[in-house]
């Protein structure tokens, strides 16, 4: 096949307008074209009112090798094959079958590629089916009845699931892991678009579904999920077969599981989990994150700036990426931004508050929201805990988060932005029509946070409003405590991937690896590729 690295053609086109335009670009006749395959598709906006699609595409034709020679913008199609794809069909005694901790991204694509490969993982998950646990979500943002094992964080899908469903990733794709994640995603039930669009995204209405089918996938192939089963202990650590000790949620019952491999998929806000693991003498270390507000404005707004009045009408929601570095030499940059979505009640303990965003597929919602963080180090944290402590990024978050709790007595604070950067209480501030997931109460959410992190930010706006014109307005609210950004803690892990302990693989966002669910399930596939070439080494 031939590789064509970018096409350009007008937003409004159709698949003949494509095929006329690859049939000029290669030099050859249109029925000459065999097959099509879009490896890449963005919008290009740089030069509104006229905006375009550029693409990245493979094409077969007839005589690719004159084609070739005569064209020098043309190159051959160099396809990245994922190596394990295809089952291999390893056997192991009940005793060696892998436990996977947790079944977020990482942990789904983990147990999935063991379970292709014969392995026969058990997963344990600490919260419940996504089928339950969108009832448990549905009664905190209505009701405020938190469930600290199954929420927004917790439970089967992981945090990814309760999000924008963003698919994008910066990690390079060397290996075909990303190819083979989109590839599983859509065998699934997510949409072909994933496959090619620059920035892919399924939405929570989706995500549900098909993370229920892989688990089902998962089980047909031999595997085990249980799920509202905790890690509560892992005993003869130091031994070959160590010995699991899990505890059920909702029976109170614990039992024992014994095992030679355990992948810690844990998420970013498994803390009890992390204070287990730190008692067990795993290494581990604190790691710079960021923190901040969240933003919503009218999704009009956004898509005019981006697209212009010309085709904002036309292009699905616009995002956008905002990034800016302050006068106290912080990173302040958008994340995370959810087009046509929500912000959300994100909390996971008693008497805390975080937020997170999310959208549904259609991004139909009528605002855009983003978080809006400030780089945070381990030199913030050492002002409130233990200098040594490798939790103490947490510590930092919690005492934050319960600031949050205790202004918007127990609900979601909210600020108009104007008010936000001027430092003054909203006042006629109709809050029923926000679009924000769980209840609110209109707060001081200026003073929320450490001067440093708040001047920071303030900066910042100002800079987003010069470049996205009217980014401060009247009508833009903030809501605090985006604080999960991601995993205030890294586990530490060796070439082959396990950490000071043999026989235990660190993995996924939650352990520090990755930023997202794309990179954490890539993380996934990572260490069990390595566990399935420890067994062809037996």
């Amino acid at each position: 096949m031939l590789h064509i690295n970018s096409l350009q053609l007008g937003v409004h086109h159709d698949e003949n307008d494509l095929r006329k335009k690859i049939a000029k670009t290669v030099g050859c006749n249109i029925d000459e074209i065999k097959s099509i395959e879009i490896k890449k598709r963005s919008v290009d906006a740089r030069k509104k009112p006229e905006i375009f699609y550029s693409y990245s595409i493979d094409v077969s034709v007839c005589n690719e090798e004159k084609y070739l020679k005569r064209n020098k913008s043309l190159s051959l199609a160099k396809p990245v094959i994922y190596a394990y794809k295809d089952a291999k069909g390893l056997k192991a005694a009940d005793i060696k079958r892998p436990v996977v901790v947790g079944f977020g991204p990482a942990g789904i694509f983990a147990a999935l590629l063991l379970a292709k490969n014969g392995l026969k993982p058990i997963v344990i998950e600490r919260g419940e089916c996504v089928e339950e646990r969108k009832e448990s979500v549905d009664r905190f943002w209505n009701e405020g009845k938190l469930n600290p094992e199954s929420n927004v964080s917790f439970g089967e899908g992981g945090a990814g699931t309760f999000s924008d469903g963003k698919l994008n990733t910066l990690v390079k794709d060397t290996f075909g892991r990303n190819k083979f994640v989109l590839e599983t995603l859509v065998e699934y039930g997510a949409p072909k678009e994933i496959l090619y669009d620059n920035k892919p995204h399924i939405g929570t209405d989706l995500l549900t579904g098909i993370v229920k089918s892989i688990r089902e996938e998962i089980i047909r192939l031999g595997g085990e999920v249980r799920f509202d089963t905790k890690l509560i202990d892992i005993e003869d650590i130091d031994k070959k077969i160590k010995n699991i000790k899990v505890l059920n949620t909702k029976t109170n019952q614990t039992e024992d599981i014994p095992c030679e491999d355990i992948i810690l998929a844990l998420g970013h806000s498994a803390r009890d989990t992390f204070k287990l693991l730190k008692d067990l003498n795993i290494y581990m270390e604190p790691k710079a994150f960021a923190l901040g507000i969240r933003v919503s404005h009218s999704q009009n707004l956004i898509d005019v700036s981006q697209y212009g009045k010309k085709e904002a009408a036309f292009l699905s929601p616009a995002p956008y990426k905002l990034t800016f570095r302050s006068s106290f030499d912080r990173g302040v940059y958008s994340f995370c931004m959810c087009p046509g979505g929500f912000i959300v009640n994100a909390s996971t303990e008693g008497e805390r508050i975080a937020v997170n965003g999310m959208s549904y597929h259609k991004r139909d919602s009528g605002e855009a929201n983003s978080a809006i963080i400030v780089s945070v180090s381990e030199e913030d944290f050492d002002k409130y805990g233990d200098n040594d402590d490798p939790l103490k990024g947490i510590e930092f978050q919690r005492r934050l988060e319960e600031n949050a709790y205790k202004m918007g007595e127990g609900k979601v604070p909210v600020q108009r932005l104007v008010d936000f950067l001027d430092g003054v209480e909203s006042k006629d501030f109709e809050t029923e029509d926000l679009k924000i997931k769980g209840a609110t109460k209109i707060s001081r959410v200026d003073k929320l946070f450490p001067t440093e992190i708040y001047e920071s930010m303030k900066e910042a706006f100002k800079d987003f409003d010069r470049k996205i014109k009217g980014f401060i307005n009247d009508e833009a609210y903030v809501a605090a405590i985006e604080s999960r950004t991601s995993s205030p803690v890294r586990i530490s892990r060796n070439e082959v991937l396990e950490s000071n302990i043999s026989g235990i693989y660190p993995c996924g966002e939650g352990a520090g690896y990755a930023g997202g669910i794309m990179s954490a399930a890539m993380d996934g596939l990572k260490v069990a590729e390595r566990i399935i070439e420890s067994y062809k080494e037996l």
